[in-house]
């Protein structure tokens, strides 16, 4: 076999920077157990990670290079000490109530630019989509229910595409409500009516309430003793029981709530009250829609077939051998790192663990506005996330190579979307 020549940008001197060393501290799911792996005990790598420097070749100058993310207010947490992930992140702005902990701050000059394209695009009869996600892919400012509005159309829109595929909707598994008989209505306390048994499982109920108690404990719009977080929380609860009782073949699985999470936090701090109103619900109808194209990694009946998680998993392995054969040869074959190690909780929780939960909500603006859909564009973020840190993988042996793919250090998001979006553009050869 000839080996591929590393692209010269690859191996550039401008990659090092200096970034804090990053912990995880995440006991929440059974699937996750290579959280738990003994390289966890290991002391905390103090080196720096690669960052890449912008590359201009003939090749890359029909790319549009995305602005750099503009500041954002910072999220108040109950523990400062709780993960070194969660310091220095970013909140948003909430006009419904204050018990959520979020601060308030004037929008820069280039937020109120950003706004005044999505609200020229929102403002037409006719909303023409490709430009709407041309700008989101550049992430979407916080405040004004920007945010709301477009994680909307997009999800949406990808449900009027497929309305008229029959087989496909049969496929999903959903359960249609002209299929839903009287006895099966979720208020009926009749002894056969399969809700009424659905609602007397009490262990499901039970991993349910545990783990929405679990989601983001260290903010308070999730997590508290205030009206408002536990009414949160009886949102996230109804929500994740009806979707498993609509999806009997998976029902719940743990870390759903985290892919939950976003959408309801987004759709409930919606500036107009009158959409914050039907957050509940809204969230429900994308979070089904969102969850259509990656239930099949929750299935483990599926897991070794071509929909399951490990066929997945597989493609993100083959990706980094197209765009980088030495950095994937160090790590499969050299140091024998399992990409399904550190990439089954990156690819099924959507990257929500791996990055502090305002850098998450920037990444969700790619992967819902990207053309080709999330499923692709989240398979070229996980490859960039490895070409981001390639000197400190090429440099570690097997256990310092986990421990950082399984604790991902900081980086600039707007910097690795870059990169993502070239691996797209550019595949190497």
């Amino acid at each position: 076999m000839v080996k591929k020549n590393v692209p010269d940008w690859l191996n550039s001197s401008l990659w090092s920077t200096t970034a804090p060393s990053s912990s995880a501290d995440d006991d929440r799911l059974h699937r996750y157990s290579s959280k738990h792996s003994t390289f966890a005990d290991s002391t905390t790598s103090t080196e720096s990670f690669d960052g890449l420097p912008v590359p201009v070749s003939p090749r890359a100058s029909k790319i549009e290079e995305p602005p750099p993310r503009p500041s954002m207010p910072e999220i108040k947490i109950k523990d400062k000490d709780k993960d070194s992930r969660n310091s220095g992140s970013t909140s948003f702005n909430n006009s419904n109530n204050e018990d959520n902990g979020t601060s308030v701050t004037s929008p820069s000059a280039e937020d109120i630019s950003i706004q005044a394209q999505f609200l020229t695009e929102l403002s037409r009869k006719v909303v023409n989509i490709r430009e709407l996600r041309r700008i989101a892919c550049q992430g979407i400012p916080d405040g004004s229910g920007i945010r709301s509005t477009v994680w909307k159309s997009e999800i949406t829109r990808r449900l009027e595409d497929c309305e008229n595929d029959e087989a496909k909707s049969e496929s999903s598994g959903m359960l249609s409500r002209s299929q839903i008989t009287h006895g099966e209505h979720p208020l009926s306390l009749g002894k056969t009516s399969v809700w009424n048994q659905f609602f007397q499982d009490t262990e499901i109920m039970e991993q349910i309430d545990r783990d929405v108690k679990r989601t983001h404990p260290d903010m308070h719009f999730f997590s508290g003793d205030s009206s408002f977080a536990k009414s949160n929380q009886e949102a996230l609860k109804n929500i994740l029981i009806v979707f498993a009782k609509l999806n009997p073949g998976i029902r719940y699985v743990q870390g759903m709530n985290e892919i939950l999470a976003p959408l309801f936090y987004v759709f409930r701090n919606d500036p107009d009250e009158e959409m914050a109103v039907f957050a509940e619900a809204d969230t429900f109808f994308c979070f089904v829609e969102l969850l259509s194209g990656f239930r099949d990694h929750f299935c483990q009946q599926l897991d070794n077939s071509v929909v399951g998680i490990r066929s997945t998993i597989t493609k993100l392995s083959q990706l980094l051998k197209e765009h980088d054969e030495e950095l994937w040869r160090h790590l499969e074959v050299t140091t024998k790192v399992n990409p399904q190690f550190y990439a089954f909780r990156w690819i099924t929780l959507l990257l929500t663990q791996e990055f502090n939960f305002a850098d998450s909500l920037h990444i969700w603006d790619t992967l819902l506005s990207d053309p080709e859909g999330p499923q692709e564009t989240l398979q070229r973020i996980c490859c960039a996330m490895l070409i981001l840190v390639r000197r400190r993988l090429l440099a570690g042996d097997f256990t310092s190579n986990l421990k950082l793919l399984q604790n991902y250090p900081p980086t600039n998001i707007s910097h690795l979307l870059y990169v993502a979006n070239k691996l797209r553009a550019q595949p190497s050869g």
